[in-house]
């Protein structure tokens, strides 16, 4: 990664930077942000540890549907940690190409990798082998999404900047930004609630044949997991053999939460089709938290007082939490799946109250030593999350086996302790 990479793995996107690098001849003064470093651990943290212990506390894993666990703020919080290491990366852009065309380079980069990681060519732990039907490859996925919302975050701090500083009116400073953020929360809440949903059918294939499905809606502005307009689109546009083929959905009562690779045919048959939490709609409003989160970076950069920093932090939170509190209680849900506005307002919200948190007790009381570790691993957050919640570590490990490929650590380790 580059230097001041505002991704996953970046070692100084901590770092308010008052001068670019193509000025580096002159003098150049940096405060380091810990409490960013800080925060990107912690979401790394707590993706390992709803990723491994989720299906031992169902109450930390992700919700089957409406509502929000622990594990449905971990991707909001890379956004929103994605926006503020933009806003401090790029406070000053002085070729404006140059820097769109690494934006783009780095976000192809990151996408692949996502594509590599989740798309199906790696078979987890429990298989040595590798290799994906390029027919049914999952285009999208974890890395993707914060990809959008890199690309779309750092596009808006490159090309729509701050045009006249005043001081107390950062709403105002930043308009197009904010405008760029009601846009697509505007087409995302069109798309969801505008469109109508035929009938639909799908096949799945199985050890005796393939059986074919049909899901009856005839429906619009249907945010239920068979009839929402966000699963249409993705079906259309990637198909729905590319799609994530254990949605979460399944772990809802009417499909006896078998959230597995087979469903018992007794249940609906939108428990056996596929969807995308990572999809084309849900990816607008994704990417919406991003800009949020460029505001964030930008009261980091402006304010030089924490009491201004806090101050400003904590209004905004506030005002988000409020409104999409609002939303949730006339009737748009909080779903993580769909990623409705009143979630990505809530989340969001987290997020800087999390961010306002961390920032007191690190940067301000000293609270350094306590929270190296964390510091740490959002340093080498892409190597860990490539590693570890990605499997990679775990797949090389098992590689290495006794006579026979059954007989490896890994597989030990789950028969001794995890399945009893």
């Amino acid at each position: 990664m580059a230097e001041n990479e505002p991704l996953l793995g970046s070692n100084n996107g901590g770092e308010v930077v008052l001068a670019e690098r193509e000025s580096e001849a002159t003098q150049t003064k940096t405060t380091r942000i810990v409490s960013l470093d800080v925060f990107r651990g912690l979401c790394v943290f707590l993706m390992i540890l709803v990723d491994y212990a989720g299906s031992v506390f169902p109450s930390i894993a992700h919700s089957p549907w409406n509502g929000v666990r622990l594990a449905d703020f971990v991707m909001p919080f890379f956004l929103f940690v994605v926006g503020v290491s933009v806003a401090i990366v790029n406070k000053i852009v002085l070729d404006r190409t140059g820097a769109t065309m690494k934006v783009v380079i780095r976000t192809l980069k990151l996408f692949i990798l996502g594509i590599f990681l989740q798309g199906g060519y790696l078979h987890g732990i429990t298989g040595l082998t590798y290799g994906v039907d390029i027919e049914r490859i999952r285009w999208m996925g974890i890395l993707q999404r914060i990809a959008v919302g890199y690309i779309v975050a750092a596009l808006c701090e490159v090309w729509l900047p701050c045009q006249e500083m005043k001081r107390f009116a950062l709403f105002r400073n930043y308009i197009c930004q904010w405008f760029i953020m009601f846009l697509l929360s505007a087409i995302h809440c069109g798309l969801l609630y505008g469109l109508y949903v035929p009938d639909w059918q799908f096949s799945v294939s199985q050890s005796t044949g393939s059986t074919i499905y049909e899901v009856k809606c005839s429906v619009r502005g249907d945010l239920g997991p068979a009839c929402n307009s966000a699963g249409m689109i993705d079906r259309y546009i990637l198909g729905i053999d590319h799609l994530y083929t254990k949605p979460v959905y399944r772990n809802m009562k009417e499909c006896n939460g078998s959230n597995r690779d087979t469903v018992s045919e007794s249940m609906p048959s939108w428990c056996h089709a596929t969807f995308d939490p990572e999809g084309i709609v849900s990816s607008l409003t994704a990417a919406a938290t991003s800009i949020i989160g460029l505001q964030y970076g930008h009261i980091l950069v402006q304010f030089q007082d924490h009491k201004g920093r806090l101050y400003n932090w904590s209004i905004l939170s506030l005002s988000l939490l409020a409104v999409g509190l609002f939303l949730d209680f006339v009737g748009m849900p909080l779903n993580k799946s769909l990623y409705t506005i009143s979630y990505m307002l809530v989340t969001s919200a987290a997020g800087g109250i999390t961010f306002c948190l961390l920032y007191l007790l690190v940067d301000i009381y000293g609270w350094r030593r306590l929270m190296f570790v964390l510091e740490w691993m959002g340093k080498h957050s892409l190597s860990i999350f490539i590693l570890i919640t990605s499997n990679i570590a775990v797949i090389f490990i098992q590689g290495f086996y006794w006579r026979d490929p059954q007989n490896n650590i890994i597989r030990w380790i789950v028969t001794r302790f995890v399945q009893k």
